[in-house]
């Protein structure tokens, strides 16, 4: 595809020493990646840092901007600062192969490297798991972690006398149905 030789780094002609990078990645970018759910908008720019040794490259992926998400509490859209640091190494072997996430194998005579997915794939790890709204932060900080923590975590005296949903399951068990009751007797045995 066109559009992914501008993410090509011709390495084989690099000498040895730094060398510096800068790819952009907008709109354009995030659509020609499929599972993209995620993130379709953005406005970043991808600096990669270079190190040409004799035996490896050391790759420094220097990502900031900001990327569209969409909040998961209100499902309003909004500009989330986005900066992040990766660093990938490619060492000369045999043959081409990804060794790990960090690691990957290149022959003396790979004339380019393409670092179109790695660029998106660190974009996607650096958004929070809980993509929040700014306008919304301080309202979650104090309603919602106080409520969650109190329907986890029990921080006052339990009551000895049953309230009515005790009451209506313990009335639901005496009208259960006798297949189930086997059921039941066949996991205790386990």
């Amino acid at each position: 595809m066109k559009f992914f030789k501008d993410y090509d780094i011709e390495v084989i002609k690099l000498k040895e020493g730094k060398h510096e990078f800068s790819f952009p990645v907008t709109d354009e970018f995030f659509k020609h990646f499929e599972e993209n759910e995620i993130v379709s908008k953005g406005n970043l720019t991808a600096l990669v840092t270079l190190s040409k040794e004799a035996n490896l490259i050391d790759a420094i992926f220097d990502i900031k901007g900001s990327v569209e998400l969409t909040c998961d509490r209100s499902l309003e859209l909004f500009d989330h600062p986005l900066e992040t640091t990766q660093r990938v190494r490619y060492k000369y072997g045999p043959e081409e192969a990804e060794i790990n996430e960090e690691i990957f194998m290149i022959t003396r005579d790979t004339p380019k490297i393409n670092v179109a997915q790695l660029i998106y794939e660190f974009i996607i790890l650096a958004i929070p798991a809980k993509k929040v709204h700014p306008d919304h932060v301080y309202e979650m900080d104090e309603d919602d972690f106080e409520a969650e923590g109190e329907l986890v975590y029990s921080s006052g005296d339990v009551e000895d006398e049953p309230s009515e949903q005790d009451e209506e399951s313990s009335e639901s068990e005496e009208n259960t149905d006798p297949r189930w009751e086997a059921l039941k007797n066949l996991k205790k045995k386990d």
